[in-house]
């Protein structure tokens, strides 16, 4: 994982993902082409997640809890995307941020 500020995280940004400004978080799958983990990988990287601290701060404050929280959850959010889930469909969003607040869960 790298915290990293908001014109590192836009510059990456930019570069992968050709979206211009910065995001909360990025994942970097070590796992190329595969739509999902299936475990049978060995015990090898998933890839790297980058969060937007100055992000996270500003969403943090807007939801009204802790930066730790919110750093957390973008955590969960970019480990999920990096075993294969997705949100870019309201179906799969459903099951992505229903897994993610069970994980959150789990661990407070």
């Amino acid at each position: 994982m790298l915290l990293t500020d908001d014109t590192q995280i836009a510059q990456l940004n930019k570069q992968y993902r050709d979206v211009d400004g910065p995001t909360d978080v990025l994942s970097f799958s070590q796992i190329e082409g595969d739509d999902d983990f299936s475990g049978d990988e060995g015990d090898g990287l998933l890839g790297d997640v980058v969060i937007s601290v100055e992000t996270a701060k500003r969403q943090a404050e807007s939801a009204g809890h802790p930066i730790d929280d919110e750093i957390d959850m973008l955590l969960v959010h970019g480990i999920l995307h990096l075993l294969g889930y997705d949100h870019a469909e309201p179906d799969e969003e459903k099951i992505m941020f229903s897994r993610q607040t069970e994980i959150l869960k789990t661990n407070n």
